[in-house]
């Protein structure tokens, strides 16, 4: 623990981010970093609650009270230590983690909780600006040869593991570079891709080979990105390896079938927020969607939706509108019903802080425009009733839309991906594997196992790197016998 009386002593201290006017004008990060004196402050208010819900809180069990009080204690390699033998990738999750640790701190039952996703972006900046992140290639090899399909978080997090365990890992990916959503759904705002490249170069010096612009799978829908060059069939992978896990992403979009979805100017999140991702790197695009002087309005609450504002507004947007089909959730939630799980309450991102219209409770009934190009949106108000939406009467208006971005969410990966490895899928369309005892992770294609959304469906970064990393745990017990990965 940090300073017994820390947390008597100490206010919560978050990240400061820089002011939107200066942010706008770039898509460079803008959260300035704690202090160490702040970082120690912050790690001094861990207390010694007997029983760390953070840990459990967090999906990849971070040591959280053990790195907090080395923080206090000024001890950043250790602590940079403690937290990679849970982690591999503390710089993505200390940028876009929504943090479910912090709402199982015990000291937010009745107070701010510790800033632990402060504390742990302070100790892998630090890491990296000493030089303390340094390749662990394997002490020996063991002749095993291992394919991962997709390079997302999961996917790296099994191929960095597998590739100390001694594996010989390639990594196949359909876009031209590597990282996954985390390179080509996150903007660059809230997390700059050179953090993806440094890993990238780690993990090289440690065997792993990068195979990019390659499809793995057959019939690949026309709705979902695909700069592959290369197709290889899934047959293919099976006999040239041993192993094989698919990780990719959960990337088939939710869609919107109301009246006037075919006109111009409706597009899906992943349509739009990719292609600024490109220009970023340096690419030009000649048809790329620009959401400047137009009336933008984004359908759907979430993260994904929250990124289109972010976008939106840095091209100059005359107006952002966010639509959400639930109710609006309390501004607090109720902490000793919900602790030490995730709440549902009202959350405001930076992208809201920079401008936006949010309204809750609203569906869209049709979309309208001229010349085969939106320029209306119409709407209403509804309320739920037994489970069920039901539209309130009288409520329907319309709004001026010149861009409409759907970001509703994934309904589940890419279905002919699954269907070309010839998988058992669940109810929800993901590829059908455990997580617990002999043969997890495993579906039910011989030596082919399945990790993150791939499996899960559509979730967090943290999520994925746990389920790489156990995945990988699993497919060096299913090649050798035996493993001494962590789980």
């Amino acid at each position: 623990m940090g300073k017994i009386t820390g947390f008597m002593e100490f206010k919560r201290q978050d990240e400061a981010y820089l002011a939107p006017a200066a942010r706008l004008k770039n898509y460079q990060e803008f959260v300035i970093t704690l202090t160490n004196d702040q970082a120690r402050i912050q790690g001094a208010r861990c207390m010694d609650c007997g029983i760390p819900f953070c840990n459990t809180g967090c999906p990849v069990n971070n040591i959280i009270p053990d790195w907090n009080d080395l923080v206090y204690r000024g001890n950043y390699r250790e602590a940079l230590d403690v937290l990679h033998s849970t982690n591999n990738f503390p710089e993505f999750t200390g940028r876009v983690c929504p943090a479910p640790c912090e709402s199982a701190c015990t000291l937010g039952i009745n107070d701010d909780p510790v800033g632990i996703k402060s504390i742990e972006h302070k100790i892998i900046d630090e890491g990296w600006e000493h030089g303390w992140v340094v390749p662990q290639p394997a002490a020996h090899q063991t002749g095993k040869k291992v394919a991962v399909v997709g390079s997302g978080p999961a996917g790296l997090a099994a191929a960095q593991q597998l590739a100390r365990a001694g594996h010989a890992v390639t990594v196949f990916e359909k876009s031209d570079r590597l990282g996954g959503l985390l390179r080509y759904g996150i903007p660059d705002f809230k997390m700059e891709k050179s953090h993806i490249d440094r890993r990238i170069k780690q993990m090289e010096a440690e065997g792993v080979i990068f195979r990019t612009s390659v499809l793995v799978g057959k019939d690949f829908p026309a709705n979902v990105n695909n700069w592959a060059k290369e197709t290889i069939f899934p047959e293919d992978l099976e006999q040239d390896f041993d192993a094989v896990v698919i990780a990719g992403g959960a990337e088939q979009p939710r869609d919107l079938p109301v009246p006037g979805r075919e006109l111009k100017g409706v597009h899906y999140a992943m349509d739009f927020l990719p292609q600024q991702n490109k220009v970023n790197a340096g690419d030009k695009l000649k048809d790329q969607l620009k959401a400047g002087g137009k009336h933008v309005v984004v359908i759907g609450g979430g993260d994904t939706g929250s990124d289109c504002v972010g976008t939106s507004n840095r091209h100059g947007a005359a107006s952002v509108t966010q639509f959400e089909l639930m109710p609006m959730p309390p501004e607090q939630e109720n902490k000793p019903l919900v602790w030490p799980y995730w709440p549902t309450k009202l959350r405001i991102s930076s992208s809201h802080e920079e401008g936006c219209e949010r309204d809750w409770a609203v569906a869209t009934k049709r979309l309208e425009g001229k010349n085969g190009k939106v320029e209306k949106l119409i709407a209403c108000r509804v309320e739920w009733k037994d489970g069920k939406m039901v539209e309130v009467e009288n409520s329907e208006f319309d709004m001026k839309a010149d861009l409409v971005l759907l970001a509703m969410g994934f309904v589940s990966p890419v279905q002919q991906v699954l269907d070309a490895f010839g998988v058992e899928k669940d109810a929800r369309g993901n590829a059908k594997a455990t997580t617990e005892g002999e043969g997890c992770y495993k579906t039910s294609a011989p030596n082919v196992f399945a990790a993150g959304d791939m499996r899960r469906g559509q979730s967090l970064v943290v999520w994925a790197i746990r389920e790489g990393r156990q995945c990988a745990r699993a497919v060096d017990e299913f090649l050798m016998g035996s493993s001494e990965l962590p789980r």
